[in-house]
Formats: structure tokens, sequence, C-alpha cells
């Protein structure tokens, strides 16, 4: 994970978000022919073998998410029944995957962030009535089923002991949601860490507001006391409250302003025509071999665009000690 948050395949929170999709995905899915075979299990042939059966898995495909394409298998069925209308064989054909489909906007607007929601809140049922609905083949039980199986899920994630976990370094931000859960808060409040071996994981996630010191204290005092020890470096964007509570948790933690959020905001404050040219110089500012080097970057930058957009050099010095912690 890179300083800002960043991975080979894009964010961590995207890489996170893709494996809880998958993840859901599959168990909706083995759900739904599980709920299919019981009903049938009375069907039988003559020497008294089920008609319905699993039968393995379909080969892997791509699903299309919000979040990216994840990669699922469906469960197969052996039906052996025949229509008497048609004197064909009956298939069992998934209602919540069809077999042509590739792209679900059920999927891809609900799915992600379900997983996101859910494991932030431990309440998955809003967002899974919207995705699977009350035609998707799957009875109140079955559902009620899965989201037991995640919100423990979500319990043992919450309770899990991080006394073993050394963090070299934590990145917090507050993700918004794309779509309004009944008594949703305003986002879900994200940390995740890297450990001195280089490992990348999710620490924690909390329903809360991203400018609320209250609410990331929250969530840093409930690390902390499930054995969390101070990370060296902590980087997030300067407008979240993070830093008020990480200041009252772990005060030893040195600051690190994001620089994906700090580029953002600069670009603000310049016309169209000026933001390639000032990004590749922030580049060289972050992307700097040493502090000594990332100074005179600084300094190229302020010459370069001091005159005509001191607001948006204003953004950059102001920062510095904050901007380069790392």
């Amino acid at each position: 994970m890179n300083a800002d948050g960043t991975t080979e395949t894009g964010s961590l929170i995207d890489d996170i978000v893709r494996e809880g999709a998958r993840r859901m995905l599959a168990a909706a899915l083995e759900a739904e022919v599980n709920a299919y075979i019981a009903e049938l299990t009375d069907q039988r042939d003559d020497h008294g073998r089920r008609l319905v059966v699993r039968n393995g898995y379909h080969q892997p495909r791509k699903v299309t998410t919000a979040a990216g394409s994840v990669e699922v298998k469906a469960p197969r069925v052996n039906d052996k029944r025949v229509d008497e209308s048609t004197g064909e064989r009956k298939r069992f054909s998934s209602a919540i995957l069809p077999p042509w489909c590739r792209k679900s906007p059920k999927i891809s607007e609900v799915l992600p962030l379900l997983y996101l929601h859910g494991l932030s809140s431990g309440d998955f049922v809003p967002a899974l009535e919207q995705f699977l609905g009350s035609t998707a083949g799957l009875s109140p039980a079955t559902i009620t089923r899965l989201t037991q199986q995640w919100q423990a899920d979500h319990q043992a994630f919450g309770e899990r002991d991080l006394s073993a976990s050394d963090y070299v370094y934590v990145w917090a931000d507050g993700i918004h949601l794309r779509i309004r859960l009944r008594e949703a808060k305003s986002c879900v409040l994200v940390l995740m860490g890297v450990r001195a071996d280089g490992t990348k994981e999710l620490i924690a996630m909390s329903d809360g507001y991203r400018e609320s010191a209250d609410s990331w204290a929250d969530l840093l005092r409930d690390c902390a006391r499930r054995g969390m020890r101070a990370p060296v470096l902590a980087v997030g964007d300067g407008a979240l409250g993070f830093w008020k509570a990480l200041a009252e948790v772990f005060p030893e933690t040195r600051h690190q302003r994001c620089w994906v959020h700090k580029i953002a905001n600069v670009a603000n404050a310049l016309p169209k025509s000026a933001q390639p040219g000032a990004k590749k110089a922030l580049q060289e500012i972050y992307n700097a071999e040493d502090r000594e080097h990332a100074v005179k970057a600084v300094a190229a930058f302020a010459k370069t665009y001091g005159t005509k957009f001191p607001k948006a050099v204003k953004k950059i010095t102001d920062d510095v000690d904050e901007l380069l912690a790392f």
C-alpha cells in the first residue's frame, strides 16, 4: 500500500469491498441453490433416488460490481425432472445471477455497499432487501440465515485481538455511501494499516461522521482497548476529525497529510489549463528521494505558481511539515 492508501489494483478499500462483494454474492448463490434443492427433496425416481441434487460448480465467471470486476463460481444443479408439457429436462435458473448476466444493476449498485455498510454497522438487512428483493428466489428464512452469518462475521471482526499487530502506519478516511440506507449515518469511517512486514489490512470500520472527532475517537479507543499500539505514522485528509482524536488516543503518532486529497484541493484552486503542469510539479515533491529534495521541489512549485495562484500554493506551503512527515 502506498502512503496515500492506494494499491496496485486501486485503493485498499476497493480491494476490501471487491472481496466482500465476491464472498457475499457466493453465499447468496449457495443459499439460493440449497433452498431450491430442499424444496424438491421429495422428488425421487422409481429407485428412490433424488431427482434434484447438487452437481459441483459452473466455470468461474466475471461479474461487474461498483467496486470492479469480481470472479464468482455459481453452484450447479442436476435436475433430472422432465417437463410433461415439453418433454424437456427442467433446469434451475438463478434469479440472483441469470446465466446470461455479466453486469447486474442490483449487484453494481448495492452489493459492494452492502458489505461496506454491513461490516461497519452489523446491519445487513436494509441493503440485502434491496439487493435480493422479495422475488429473488430466497425465502425469508434463508435471508435471515444469511444475515445472521454475516452478522457473526461482523462481530468476530469487531472483537478480534489487535495486540499482535505492529502497524507502522495507518490510513484513515470517511467513505460516503452512494445509496441511502435507512437510519444510516453520513459515512463509514475506515482505518487501514500496514504492518512492519509490509502486510496491509483493514483494522476497523464504523458508522460515523467524517469531520467528527468524537466519532473517530470512539473508533480509535476501541482499537486501543483491543490491544492496538500507536502506529509510527498516520495518513489522512486535513479536514478529518481524525487528527484531534488521534492526538488524544495515540499522541505519539506522527501526522501525514494525504497527498491524494491535497492534490485534489490544489487542483480545485487552479484553472484547468494549469492543472496538468501543477500535478507534475507536486509529484516531484512527494516522489522526492529525501526531505531535502522535497523541500527544493516545494520551493520550485511556489516559484512557478505563487505569483498567479497564491491560494493554490498556500495549500502546500502551509502544510509542508505534515505533507513531508513520511
